[in-house]
């Protein structure tokens, strides 16, 4: 049984890792970060699922650290500028039907750029093993201060002009000090991004992604399933105002995890000693799809086995300003 760590802070706010394994929740000794724990499992030549269980102590109450908002997002890095949050889309079987639709009208017809691209991953993107598959769409999100964690506020920008949510799975990797990458594991996620904008023309989707994202409370260990079937729904005062099941794993994806992983460390700047990537591995389920306009106040919430929390990020809009460049 897979290992999910959870990082959070104690009644006292100090930092620990919790462990779930095999049903029992308890504290890794001496270790305040999942940053931490994985050097420490590179040092010791061992997985970082066995250097927590050799570490493991007392009980943890995490119904209690949840309902106080002591849970933070599952991966962190103590300098937020060396942890990069990235993203490909049109990677799942079906993804591309919301996407085509979005930019149907501007291609008068034709096959849109998002369906020749998806086509391409279907055609190209589960090569054999040891090859090179299509090369798929890849996004900057932004750095360590874009993370937010379960329970935490989604805040769109005052110019941003939607604020939709993306259900997904994120891989969590750490560059060891000679520039290899090691995948740690897995955690639900939401792709927070701007829709409307994306939808006015295919080349602001770079604009479109530059947006908060938020993890869910656990980094799972091991493999991916390759199968995941979850939930992602809206509330609005309470109330659902949208749901529907999304697939991921790669039954359901057009593209490998190891395609989907060569093309982003092909890149040396992609392999810096020490960095954390967060990287987003793609969704087919939208409600902007649907036809949902957001509103502030609204909460998503996105669940799926085997994490055992679900999700949860309330939409905020954001109050800062846009400064004006002056010259020096």
């Amino acid at each position: 049984m897979a290992l999910h760590l959870v990082q959070l802070r104690d009644t006292g706010g100090e930092r620990l890792v919790a462990a779930i394994d095999q049903g029992q929740v308890r504290r890794v000794e001496g270790i305040e970060s999942s940053y931490a724990l994985a050097r420490l499992a590179l040092a010791e030549g061992t997985t970082l699922a066995d250097a927590a269980r050799s570490r493991l102590g007392g009980a943890v109450d995490l119904e209690a650290a949840r309902s106080q908002r002591r849970i933070l997002a599952p991966i962190d890095h103590p300098d937020p500028a060396h942890l990069h949050l990235t993203g490909t889309g049109l990677t799942h079987l079906g993804s591309a039907e919301g996407r085509d639709r979005m930019h149907k009208a501007a291609a008068a017809g034709a096959a849109t750029d998002s369906m020749r691209m998806f086509l391409m991953g279907v055609e190209g993107g589960k090569p054999g093993a040891g090859a090179v598959g299509v090369q798929p769409e890849w996004f900057y999100k932004g750095d360590g201060s874009c993370l937010v964690g379960p329970d935490a506020p989604l805040a769109a920008p005052e110019f941003a002009l939607d604020g939709g949510e993306e259900p997904e799975i994120a891989g969590i990797y750490l560059i060891d000090d000679e520039g290899r990458p090691w995948r740690l594991g897995f955690a639900l996620a939401n792709e927070f991004s701007d829709h409307v904008t994306e939808r006015g023309n295919y080349l602001w989707l770079a604009h479109s992604k530059l947006r908060p994202a938020a993890l869910g409370a656990e980094l799972l260990t091991g493999e991916l399933p390759a199968e995941i079937r979850g939930t992602s729904r809206i509330l609005r005062d309470g109330a659902v105002l949208w749901e529907k099941a999304f697939l991921s794993g790669e039954a359901n994806m057009s593209h490998s995890l190891a395609n989907l992983e060569h093309h982003h460390f092909k890149y040396d700047l992609f392999r810096r000693p020490g960095d954390v990537h967060v990287h987003f591995l793609g969704t087919a389920t939208l409600s902007f799809a649907d036809e949902i306009e957001t509103q502030e106040g609204d909460e998503f919430e996105i669940s799926a086995e085997p994490f055992t929390m679900p999700l949860r990020n309330r939409l905020v809009r954001g109050e800062s300003s846009v400064p004006e460049v002056r010259a020096l």
